[in-house]
């Protein structure tokens, strides 16, 4: 459908066919981002808007749809003043220099509520409060929403959590258990459940559905104002590792030497990249690995992790961070990998252990993450690798007595799997409390948090995510539905990985007593 007369440039937008998840056509708007002339015709690399990039490919100018081609707007001359609207981004420097003034301000300004952080109990407690507060009475609202008691009536599958106000010295909200109570919990007439759906500063997921900005903060985290053209392309067509041939879905920065090579070796003991065949035959007779470097701190029948520092085995390191960023976005890479720890997930057969998945975590952090990135190589998603990296992860905060929570912002497919993980943990234990001589069990969210390692921040997150927090008779209600029950079952059913921790042999460092990584 392309016109020959017109002449398509970078920046254009329209439609491109493309066949969706049923194998349908359809027509999404893309950006075209870079033209290649091959002798014969053009090919042209989209951007569909609103897609994830791991969909950006190549495609022949039969698939473009020139009745609806938008050309890029042009910029203005001069710039407005006071920043309104159609101006110009300002300068870098400029921008600097405003960001200053501006924290020069602030930092004199007298303090007005939002404008410097909070302690993290109280955020926690406008997370629960501040939804309710539109249609409850002040004096009801619990100071903090961990230190609101809650009771577990169950009643024909539904079971519902109720928390009551307790005062700010006083232990943390408290689930109790009712197993004699086999009655709903009628509504009033005339009187409405109140739902509380408020979100933490750090979940992703907002009350209304729509994602919240992402925090920029946190070692590895991108700096997206700095793309440019180049990184926002796919430089590796493919990458062979071990017996897998994988598809990048972002760019990585490899040597650019190697970028227009068709197939991309790597040797999948110790992820040394290589530009042919033989090259890499020649590397496998010398190449004595047949496993991550570093240590094994777990092995279960074919499943084992290996431990690696960044500072002691940088090279492996190194390969591993350019590897990953083919697979994920949202993290920068860092060539100094040596305030890292990188815990590697492998395969055994006969011929050695084949690299599964990945996570890192800072060597010490201050925002008591746990996780900096993870990946599961595509030919091992969706076969439960992926929980039980997360799984792992929060093993080692265990044996550390700490708890953690993953860098953010997240990655679509990596908040759909920490979404899952601690969806199932809370409620399996929400489902195992059982009644004590007639007494009503209870337990905290301190201890949920505590029997997890999973963060107070994202207990409360994914309670709310789940909208299992009600508002009823000035108390609030967790109610699990009968539906949520089997769902829950379901899923636990097709779960059959899961990490043992009698196999972990992981002796925590205090990083903070070294003087040197």
């Amino acid at each position: 459908m392309a016109d020959s007369s017109v002449e398509i440039i970078e920046g254009c937008r329209l439609p491109v066919l493309r066949k969706n998840q049923e194998n349908e056509d359809e027509w999404p708007l893309a950006e075209i981002l870079s033209v290649k002339e091959l002798p014969g015709r053009k090919l042209y690399y989209v951007h569909y808007i609103d897609f994830n990039k791991r969909l950006d490919e190549w495609v022949t100018p039969d698939r473009l749809d020139m009745k609806k081609l938008q050309f890029p707007k042009k910029e203005a001359k001069t710039p407005p003043k006071n920043g309104l609207p159609g101006s110009r981004p300002g300068s870098p420097e400029r921008d600097v220099r405003k960001s200053l003034d501006l924290s020069v301000q602030s930092a004199s300004a007298p303090s007005r509520g939002k404008t410097l952080p909070t302690p993290k109990r109280k955020a926690e407690s406008v997370s629960l409060a501040s939804q309710v507060s539109a249609v409850t009475p002040v004096s009801s609202l619990p100071s903090s929403a961990d230190e609101s008691q809650a009771s577990v009536f169950p009643a024909l599958r539904d079971s519902s959590f109720s928390i009551t106000p307790r005062e700010e010295h006083q232990p943390l909200a408290a689930l109790t258990t009712n197993g004699s109570t086999r009655r709903l919990i009628p509504p009033q007439p005339g009187r409405k459940r109140k739902t509380c759906g408020g979100t933490d500063e750090d979940s992703q997921d907002s009350s209304d559905g729509i994602p919240s900005a992402p925090r920029m903060t946190g070692s590895l985290v991108s700096d997206r104002s700095h793309d440019d053209i180049v990184t926002r392309m796919k430089n590796i067509d493919c990458i062979e590792l071990g017996r897998h041939r994988l598809k990048p879905w972002y760019f990585s920065p490899y040597p650019q030497e190697l970028t227009g090579l068709p197939i991309l070796y790597l040797c999948e003991y110790c992820l040394k990249y290589l530009k042919s065949l033989k090259c890499l035959q020649r590397h496998l007779t010398k190449c004595n690995l047949r496993h991550p470097p570093g240590n094994e701190i777990y092995r279960k029948g074919t499943i084992s992790f290996f431990e690696i520092d960044g500072r002691k085995n940088k090279a492996y390191s190194q390969n591993l961070c350019l590897l990953a960023k083919c697979f994920l976005d949202h993290k920068t890479l860092y060539y100094d990998t040596d305030p890292f720890l990188f815990y590697v997930m492998t395969e055994y057969d006969s011929k050695g252990f084949h690299i599964v998945g990945y996570f890192s975590k800072e060597k010490e952090s201050t925002e008591d993450y746990n996780v900096a990135c993870i990946l599961t190589l595509p030919p091992y998603q969706r076969r439960g690798y992926g929980k039980l990296l997360i799984e792992f992860s929060y093993e080692l905060s265990k044996v550390e007595g700490k708890t953690g929570t993953p860098e953010k912002p997240l990655s679509d497919l990596g908040l759909l799997s920490y979404r899952s993980y601690w969806t199932q943990t809370i409620l399996e234990i929400l489902m195992n409390l059982k009644p004590d001589n007639g007494e009503r069990p209870q337990i905290t969210i301190n201890e949920i948090s505590e029997i997890t390692s999973v963060k107070k921040e994202d207990v409360i997150s994914t309670l709310q995510y789940l909208n299992l927090i009600n508002y009823y008779k000035g108390q609030y209600i967790l109610t699990l539905s009968e539906d949520i029950v089997e769902g829950h079952e379901r899923a636990m059913q097709k779960r059959h990985l899961r990490i043992d921790p009698k196999c972990l042999h992981f002796t925590p460092k205090d990083w903070s007593k070294r003087g040197k990584w």
